[in-house]
Order: structure tokens, then sequence, then C-alpha cells
């Protein structure tokens, strides 16, 4: 029971007012082409120590979730119970993919970012979808 009650909780952090993640692949295609806009999709896991800490310390920053919800339909899926397409071959988490409205990989990195670190991920993925890369 208490396992249960904490993966509540912490599944809270990252799902809870601040983002407005969707859970659903399709779904998250379909909006991001209707309001032509790019996919942050969040894989992670529910054993994963950096996914939570990712949660709580990146997530949770305000400026980084501003950034995020301004330039991206946001996604956010769990490795042990969502699916996945296995074209992005997710094996460790927490993985960031930025991709376009039609799926396709932008940029993607592996692990825990600080919210400085994470932006510039952010920053790389949007200028090398402009440039076409």
């Amino acid at each position: 029971m208490k396992l249960i009650l904490t993966i509540l909780a912490l599944s809270a952090l990252l799902f809870g007012s601040k983002a407005d993640f969707i859970h659903d692949y399709d779904k998250a295609l379909e909006i991001a082409q209707a309001q032509d806009k790019d996919i942050y999709m969040l894989v992670t896991s529910e054993a994963c120590k950096w996914c939570r800490k990712f949660e709580k310390i990146t997530l949770n920053d305000e400026k980084t979730m501003q950034e995020l919800k301004k330039e991206y339909v946001l996604l956010a899926l769990n490795r042990d119970s969502d699916t996945i397409p296995v074209k992005y071959k997710v094996k460790r988490v927490p993985k960031h993919f930025f991709l376009t409205s039609k799926g396709k990989v932008i940029y993607s990195v592996l692990g825990y970012w600080n919210p400085e670190d994470f932006a510039s991920f952010a920053g790389e993925a949007k200028k090398k979808n402009k440039l076409g890369i």
C-alpha cells in the first residue's frame, strides 16, 4: 500500500497542475499537428530515481515549464505501463525526445538534467528544427 501511495505522490509531481502532459502518443501527434507545434516527449519508469529527480527539480522550475508549454505539446510516457512506439528504442530512462508534429526525432538526450542544462538541449532542438537538420 505504501508503494502505491508513493508512486501516486511522485506521479503528481510530473502530472500536476504545472505541466499539462498528455499520456497518449497518438493524441499528442494529433494536438501537435492541430496547434502547429513540436512535441517534447519524456519517457520514464516507475523505479527510476533519476526520473523522479528530473520531475521534482527540472519540471518544477517555472521558467523551464513556461518555455516547454510555449514551444511544445508535452507528452509523458511510462516505459512500464504506456505504449511507446518501437522506433524510439527506449532502453534507459529518463529519455527526452524533441519531435516534430509527425513524430520525427529532432533531438534526444538521456538522463537527469538540471533546468539550465535542460534549457540548452531544448534550445538546440529548436535550432536544429529551424535549420531542418
